[in-house]
């Protein structure tokens, strides 16, 4: 097969989660472990750093990635969902893996694959250990996909554990409050390894720190710890909450030489070193256009927060969303007096414009159903003065199909 079509077979054959929802969760740890055992166990051949968040868990993974690179490791780094080519979701010091190596590990593995049904996130995530032990890094850098306790990367033994902000999100599958899904994020948290926490939530900072003294795992709250912080290159004022986390990260971290220069120069390069995409990206200016993939009622409120501080004559927002999402808590967050133009993000999960749109006019907003993404942004751009501001969010998808 080609690389495109190893691609068809992979989306098409397997229940994926981005494309599907909750249909394609497997939530089980025995199929991962099962392949990764067939593979020889990579996951136990390198040094790791896993990242579980509802915010922030991809610019932090993206920093810790940039700061190992400056000072001179070999890091992969494993993220999720990719927004243009498959292959950003793995990653040896900013570099996507190769084409021949997804070939080479899907005509390997395949007969495997298929007899045992495995998901599309362990496939992925099986591919990523492999590789990664394969090129011998030094140490990678593993963001969770869903949840943590049952994600599929939650078989390896980091040298530090990372959780990020927690909010409402995917409680279809880790729980109605944010105490449960704390817990399934909580679920990360191994024997004896340091655990740092980015922010103290009221709500979620007791179920940390139980499951961390039954696991014996030392737990370290950033901002008990980290006083200073450091510019970056990810735009938006909300990523100076990551970074506390990040530094405490790489300040729990044994063994490995990093100076003040290498933080600094990791966090000025996340985007050269790494190719991060989709966060408080500027797409274009005369009109300014931003993209974010924000979308969840925490992070989008963080957005909205910078977004209103930007200078701008009229405010246009493109926006789209999946099925799932609970409009009743996102859509009151958006400004009544600004332009809106609905659409379908281009997958199966996609909420339809027209119901949108319908149920923004419960809370205010007006504007206009456009047939797709690059529509919609088209049309904004036409319609909107050179001093006006165009926001493009609303899913990873909605964003994927712009940047």
């Amino acid at each position: 097969m080609t690389y495109r079509e190893t691609l068809d077979w992979m989306f098409a054959q397997l229940p994926m989660y981005q494309q599907k929802g909750a249909s394609a969760y497997n939530g089980k740890l025995q199929g991962i472990q099962e392949f990764s055992t067939h593979l020889g166990d990579p996951h136990l051949k390198f040094k790791s750093i896993h990242v579980a968040g509802t915010n922030g868990k991809g610019s932090s993974s993206h920093m810790l990635a940039s700061i190992l690179q400056e000072a001179g490791y070999k890091t992969g780094l494993y993220t999720s969902p990719h927004l243009r080519d498959f292959r950003e979701r793995i990653r040896i010091n900013g570099q996507q893996i190769p084409e021949e190596e997804v070939l080479e590990f899907i005509d390997r593995n395949k007969p495997y694959i298929q007899k045992k049904h495995m998901s599309f996130f362990e496939m992925t995530v099986a591919m990523a250990f492999d590789y990664f032990s394969k090129e011998s890094v030094d140490i990678a850098v593993i963001e969770v996909g869903l949840g943590g306790r049952l994600d599929s990367t939650n078989i390896i033994n980091p040298e530090v554990s990372l959780i990020t902000n927690i909010g409402m999100d995917h409680t279809d599958l880790l729980g109605d409050t944010l105490e449960k899904i704390a817990y399934e994020k909580a679920g990360i948290i191994k024997p004896y390894t340091p655990v740092v926490v980015s922010e103290r939530q009221y709500v979620t900072w007791e179920v940390f720190t139980a499951v961390s003294q039954q696991q014996r795992a030392p737990i370290i709250f950033a901002e008990d710890v980290i006083s200073e912080t450091y510019p970056t290159s990810l735009l938006g004022s909300y990523q100076y909450r990551n970074i506390k986390g990040v530094l405490a990260v790489i300040k729990a971290l044994k063994d490995f030489a990093i100076s003040e220069e290498h933080i600094r120069r990791g966090l000025k390069k996340v985007v050269e070193n790494t190719g991060l995409l989709g966060r408080w990206q500027v797409l274009a200016e005369s009109p300014k256009v931003i993209a974010d993939t924000a979308h969840n009622s925490e992070g989008l409120t963080l957005v909205l927060e910078q977004l209103l501080k930007e200078q701008y004559g009229s405010l246009w927002f493109v926006l789209g969303f999946v099925q799932e999402k609970n409009l009743d808590h996102i859509l009151p967050l958006f400004p009544k007096n600004a332009n809106y133009l609905f659409c379908k993000p281009d997958i199966p999960r996609g909420l339809s414009a027209e119901t949108l749109a319908k149920k923004a006019v419960e809370f205010g907003l007006k504007g206009e159903v456009l047939t797709s993404v690059n529509k919609a942004l088209e049309t904004a751009k036409e319609r909107a003065g050179k001093d006006d501001l165009i926001f493009v969010g609303g899913s990873n998808f909605t964003v994927a199909e712009v940047v």
